[in-house]
């Protein structure tokens, strides 16, 4: 059985894993080693937050999904349409 609130995607060497706690729905990349992640509020309304990893540093806040991916993207060296975004993912922003 597959959680509704948890999900996957691999392109190229980036792993993508979309995932929802109490607080927040969280999309975390993972590039050979690098990390990077994007915070919506559970309620799905405010600003994305990207981060350094899922519990790290808030670098910058983004009310568009596109920009938040591009900022992830540079932190993991790689172009923003080389991110895999499971679809769980993908109404993320405002």
């Amino acid at each position: 059985m597959t959680d509704a609130t948890d999900a996957t995607a691999e392109a190229a060497d980036v792993t993508a894993r979309y995932r929802e706690t109490d607080e927040e729905r969280l999309l975390t990349f993972d590039r050979e080693g690098r990390t990077a992640a994007v915070a919506q509020n559970i309620e799905g309304y405010a600003m994305l937050k990207v981060r350094t990893a899922a519990d790290g540093d808030e670098l910058e806040r983004y009310y568009g999904f596109d920009m938040a991916l591009d900022h992830a993207a540079e932190l993991l060296d790689v172009r923003p349409a080389e991110l895999p975004v499971p679809d769980l993912a993908e109404d993320m922003g405002m």
